[in-house]
C-alpha cells in the first residue's frame, strides 16, 4: 500500500483533543468518506482501506452526516445484485 504524507501544525491534534495516531486515522477516514460521498470510490473499497467491514464503514457515514446512498451508482449495483 502506498503512503502519503500530510503536513499539519503540531498543535492541531492537541487542539482537537486527539493523540497523533488517532488524528492520523481520522484524516484517513474523513478523506475516504469524502471520496465515497463524491462517488469516487465504493463503500467496499473504503472499508477495505480502513481495515473494517463494509457495514462498519456505512455506519460511520452517519457520524459525518453522509447518506449511505450518496453514491447512486453503488445503489444501482446493489439493487441489481439483490
Amino acid at each position: 500500500m502506498n503512503q502519503i504524507s500530510v503536513n499539519y501544525p503540531e498543535t492541531l491534534a492537541f487542539s482537537l483533543k486527539m493523540q497523533n495516531s488517532e488524528f492520523e486515522r481520522e484524516i484517513k477516514t474523513v478523506s475516504l468518506v469524502k471520496f465515497y460521498e463524491m462517488g469516487k470510490i465504493s463503500s467496499g473499497f473504503a472499508a477495505k482501506t480502513l481495515g473494517i467491514s463494509r457495514i462498519d464503514f456505512l455506519d460511520r457515514l452517519a457520524v459525518y452526516g453522509v447518506s449511505v446512498y450518496a453514491n447512486t451508482d453503488e445503489l444501482e449495483t446493489d439493487l441489481v445484485n439483490a
